[in-house]
């Protein structure tokens, strides 16, 4: 594997580049880094990426930058953790910066709106492929109890249950299933 120096400057630079082109929220840039680090990287394989999302899902704050510690976490520590977070947060903070100068004289402008509709658009069927590409994953490992965890969860989102007890339910359920894992190994 390449050294700690290489790694670090491959990923400010990554993460820099997909926070700076990465419209829509952070379930868009999950997608990127994926691709980037799993794919091509090779860096992290493709189940430890779905944990990753799940840690930096759950925490609080924006997945963008949860998604960025986590990984800048498990490539190179702390200071991976604070190379990613630096590099992810700079593009937004400049471009939002420039762009509050402007936007109350274009607010109103019909080419402005038409290019934000367009773009909603576009960050939808982005998002519905990171919804697709995960559920694949669990459906895929074949766990019967991942793939009912997740139609419950579905149902339970799409029926108005807030996410925050979705969340709180799947990770005690997880939490049980763990603990029933291994007292069964401990008796094995």
């Amino acid at each position: 594997m390449e050294n700690k120096k290489q790694v670090l400057i491959k990923l400010f630079f990554s993460t820099l580049y997909l926070s700076a082109f990465t419209f829509g929220g952070g379930y868009v840039i999950v997608t990127l880094m994926k691709k980037k680090f799993v794919d091509q990287y090779h860096w992290i394989d493709e189940d430890e990426m779905l944990d990753l999302v799940a840690i930096a899902q759950s925490a609080p704050g924006a997945i963008a930058v949860n998604g960025a510690i986590v990984v800048g976490y498990k490539l190179a520590g702390l200071v991976g953790a604070i190379t990613a977070i630096t590099a992810t947060i700079l593009p937004p903070f400049v471009i939002i910066s420039l762009i509050s100068f402007v936007y109350t004289a274009v607010r109103d402008n019909v080419i402005v709106s038409q290019v934000l509709a367009g773009m909603q658009a576009g960050v939808g069927a982005v998002i519905a492929s990171v919804v697709f590409e995960m559920g694949r994953g669990i459906y895929h490992g074949k766990n019967p109890m991942s793939i009912l965890i997740l139609i419950g969860a579905f149902i339970a989102c799409t029926a108005g249950v807030s996410v925050i007890y979705v969340v709180i339910v799947c990770g005690l359920i997880g939490l049980i299933r763990t603990c029933f894992h291994n007292k069964k190994e401990a008796h094995s």
